[in-house]
């Protein structure tokens, strides 16, 4: 008996390589889907009333401890 690990015919290692290069295309597909979402939801941060109240808020903040200083 042998341990050895039995190399695949040619036929099976291009199947098999065929299926890594598509689920590899379809993850890139899906990274590129999710740089999206990511970048439109940085976007409504970044133009959010929120965020745009926080950063005031934060300048009042930082102008009155030059005053004090």
């Amino acid at each position: 008996m042998s341990n050895h690990p039995k190399i695949p015919d040619a036929e099976t290692r291009a199947r098999s390589v065929a299926k890594l290069r598509d689920l590899v295309k379809r993850w890139d597909a899906l990274i590129l889907d999710l740089d999206e979402l990511n970048a439109r939801l940085e976007a409504d941060i970044r133009n959010s009333p929120l965020t745009a109240y926080r950063l005031g808020k934060a300048k009042r903040a930082s102008a009155q401890d030059k005053e004090l200083s």
